[in-house]
C-alpha cells in the first residue's frame, strides 16, 4: 500500500482545444530493420495451422492475454513478401517479444477490453505495438505522442485534453479512447475496409483516398497491396498482419501477460498536489500525461495499480486542507485586470477566478493572486560538448522522459549548442 501527503487544492477549469481532422505520420522511433531472408512458403504454410483447442473457456477465461488476443484473430493470413520480411525480421529478434510484453503489462488487459466491447477486430489491440512498441512516453519526430502516437490535431478532435500541465496522448485511458474513435471513423470512412482505415491512420485519410483514386483512374485494383503509398505505410499494415500471424501461429513466443485488472483510475475532481517523490516514481510509468509533478492538474484521473484503487481513493477523500506555498503569487498592480494577468502567465480567466476562488472578476490594487503555476525555477541549459540526456538529467536530478518531454525531443541525440528548458522545484 502507498502512503503519502496529499494537498487538495481548489478545481480547475478544463480548457477544451480547437480540432482538426487530418492524421499527420505518426513517426514512432522504429526498431532497426535487419535484412533477413525468409522462405515465405515455409512460413505461410506452418502459419495456416489451426488455433490450439481452447474450448470450452471463453477468450475472457483465459489466463493469458496475449492468448486472449490469439483466440479472436480473424484477418486473414497474408503471404505478401511485405508480411513475411516482418515476420522474418521478428523471428531473427527472439527477445524483442520480452521487452513488448514488459511494456505491455500494465496496458494491455484494459486495451483489449476496450476494442471487445466496440466489436471491432481484436488485431487493433496490437496497434500500439507497431505505433510506439508500447512505450507510453514515446514522442515522434511528427509531434505524435504516447502507445497511439497520436498527433495533437487528432487529439484535440477526438477531445483529448493538451494542456501545460497535461498530455492525454500520454494518458492510456484518454488516448485509447480517442485512437479507437478514430479508427471506427476511419473504418465508416473507407467504405468497411481496416486495411485502408489501418492505413489511413499512420498517413492520414487525404493521402489513403488520392492513392485508391489514382488505381481507380489507371484501371488497376484498389486493395491495400495494389496502392502506391510512402515506404513506411505500405511496411505499417504488414508489421501488423506479421505480429498477428505469429501470435496465431505461436511460432514466436509472447511472454503471458496475467488476464486480469493490471490498472484502475482514481478520480481527480480538482487538482492534488502529490508531494512525496518516492511514491510518484511508482506511479510515473502509468501517468506520462503528468507533465509537472508535483502538481496532477488538468489530469481527469490518475491512473493507479487496481490493488491500490480504495487505497487512493480514501486518501484523497480525506485531504482538508489548502497549501499554496509552492505556488507563485501575484500582487494586483495599477492597470491590471484578470484577463490581462491570465493572458501574461498564459492561464484562464476561470483558472484565475478557481485558483484564488473569485466570485466575480473584480480585483483590486494590492491584492495577492495565487497562480496556477508551481513556483518552480525554470532555467536553460545549453549542451556542452560531451554531454548527454542521462548527464544533464542527472546533474538536475530529473527524469530523462520528463527532460524529453519538457523539450519535445524524439530521440536521444543532442548537438552541442542545443537549448533545453530544465524546471527545478523550489519544494
Amino acid at each position: 500500500m502507498f502512503s503519502s501527503q496529499f494537498i487538495r487544492i481548489l478545481p480547475l477549469v478544463i480548457i477544451l482545444t480547437g480540432c482538426e481532422t487530418t492524421q499527420e505520420e505518426p513517426a514512432s522511433q522504429p526498431k532497426p530493420e535487419v535484412k533477413v531472408k525468409a522462405n515465405p512458403k515455409t512460413i505461410f504454410s506452418e502459419q495456416n495451422e489451426d488455433l490450439a483447442q481452447i474450448a470450452p473457456l471463453s477468450p475472457q477465461e483465459l489466463d493469458d492475454v496475449w492468448q486472449r488476443i490469439r483466440a479472436q484473430l480473424t484477418f486473414a493470413n497474408s503471404s505478401h513478401p511485405e508480411v513475411q520480411q516482418r515476420i522474418a525480421w521478428y523471428l531473427s529478434h527472439p527477445n524483442y517479444m520480452d521487452e513488448i510484453s514488459r511494456r505491455a503489462e500494465p496496458y494491455l488487459y484494459y486495451i483489449v477490453t476496450e476494442v471487445e466491447k466496440r466489436d471491432i477486430p481484436i488485431e487493433l489491440a496490437l496497434m500500439p505495438l507497431i505505433e510506439s512498441d508500447f512505450d507510453a512516453s514515446a514522442y515522434s519526430h511528427k509531434h505524435a505522442s504516447g502507445l497511439w502516437q497520436l498527433t495533437p490535431s487528432i487529439a484535440k478532435y477526438f477531445k483529448v485534453k493538451i494542456s501545460p500541465w497535461y498530455d492525454g496522448r500520454q494518458d492510456v485511458i484518454d488516448s485509447t479512447r480517442a485512437a479507437l474513435d478514430f479508427m471506427e471513423y476511419l473504418y465508416k470512412r473507407f467504405d468497411g475496409d481496416w486495411y485502408h482505415a489501418i492505413a489511413a491512420y499512420n498517413l492520414g485519410e487525404g493521402r489513403v483516398l488520392r492513392a485508391i483514386s489514382n488505381n481507380k483512374k489507371q484501371g488497376k485494383p484498389t486493395d491495400f497491396f495494389s496502392l502506391k503509398l510512402p515506404k513506411q505505410t505500405s511496411q505499417y499494415v504488414p508489421k501488423l498482419l506479421a505480429a498477428a500471424q505469429l501470435l496465431k501461429s505461436q511460432k514466436m513466443t509472447f511472454p503471458a501477460i496475467a488476464n486480469k485488472d493490471a490498472i484502475a483510475t482514481v478520480t481527480i475532481s480538482g487538482s492534488v498536489i502529490l508531494d512525496n517523490k518516492s511514491q510518484w516514481q511508482l506511479l510515473e510509468p502509468l501517468n506520462y500525461g503528468v507533465i509537472r509533478f508535483p502538481a496532477i492538474i488538468d489530469a481527469p484521473h490518475l491512473v493507479v495499480p487496481a490493488s491500490e484503487k480504495i487505497q487512493f481513493e480514501t486518501m484523497i477523500a480525506n485531504q482538508k486542507s489548502n497549501d499554496y506555498s509552492q505556488w507563485q503569487q501575484y500582487t494586483v498592480k495599477r492597470g491590471d485586470s484578470l484577463s490581462v494577468i491570465a493572458k501574461r502567465y498564459k492561464v484562464s480567466v476561470n483558472q484565475l477566478k478557481a485558483f484564488n476562488n473569485l466570485k466575480s472578476s473584480t480585483i483590486r490594487i494590492g491584492q495577492k493572486l495565487v497562480l496556477p503555476q508551481l513556483a518552480d525555477t525554470q532555467i536553460e541549459h545549453k549542451v556542452k560538448s560531451g554531454e548527454s540526456l542521462w548527464k544533464i538529467a542527472n546533474h538536475y536530478k530529473v527524469s530523462i522522459t520528463k527532460l524529453k518531454q519538457w523539450n519535445s525531443l524524439s530521440g536521444d541525440r543532442l548537438k552541442v549548442g542545443d537549448k533545453l528548458t530544465v524546471f527545478l522545484s523550489n519544494s
